[in-house]
């Protein structure tokens, strides 16, 4: 894994975030998830105004991980980059973007549930992949068993991941993180409950690293 990867290892969790309203939200969201342990975000291009998003959360904490997911086009990864990401997201493998990825230099996790999309992602040189839906595509059997063929692949579940089974996810090494959007839903962000997501951060990071004793 290179450095990105490491460090999104080492927090476990990573919020996807669908923001609304980010000149209002996406500065206290960004507040909220680094007073509770979580300075990495992947936030979708399914909301317009995704990249002001990006930008007011990597310019207020420079510190945090700042990431676009649901990327589905090339102009959407560089409309990513220009705001300040640091990493790319995309639903499925899409050759076409992976490859503009790494000529542009920036990490991208690519969603893959298949022998194919694992054994295209192999030629392809990459090393975390993103899992996604995970609960409705076989969940941590299916992540499991398709690590048998490819152990050379961590994996990044998304969809379907909450505190009742995140621990079961954390505790898997071949697990690099766990994404999910309970900590960030829509009423959490649009009420600005910004302490509950601050405590549902800290939780989660109990639970990951009681998960990985």
């Amino acid at each position: 894994m290179n450095e990105l990867q490491t460090k999104i290892a080492k927090i476990g969790v990573v919020p996807v975030i669908k923001l609304n309203n980010p000149t209002r939200d996406a500065v206290p969201l960004a507040d909220a998830l680094c007073a509770g342990g979580v300075p990495v975000a992947e936030v979708t291009f399914r909301a317009a105004g995704a990249a002001d998003a990006i930008r007011l959360m990597a310019q207020s904490h420079p510190e945090m991980l700042v990431g676009a997911g649901t990327v589905l086009t090339t102009a959407q990864v560089d409309e990513a980059m220009a705001a300040g990401a640091t990493f790319i997201v995309t639903p499925g493998l899409d050759i076409e973007i992976v490859k503009y990825c790494q000529e542009k230099g920036i990490t991208i996790f690519p969603g893959c549930t298949t022998p194919t999309d694992y054994h295209a992602a192999y030629k392809l040189g990459l090393e975390v992949l993103k899992f996604f839906p995970a609960e409705q595509s076989g969940g941590l059997d299916k992540i499991k068993a398709m690590s048998a063929p490819f152990p050379m692949f961590k994996v990044m579940p998304t969809g379907g991941i909450g505190l009742k089974n995140l621990a079961t996810y954390a505790a898997c090494p071949v697990i690099c993180a766990c994404g999910g959007s309970y900590m960030v839903t829509a009423d959490l962000i649009d009420n600005g409950k910004w302490d509950e997501i601050t405590e549902l951060c800290k939780k989660s990071i109990e639970i990951v690293k009681e998960a990985r004793k």
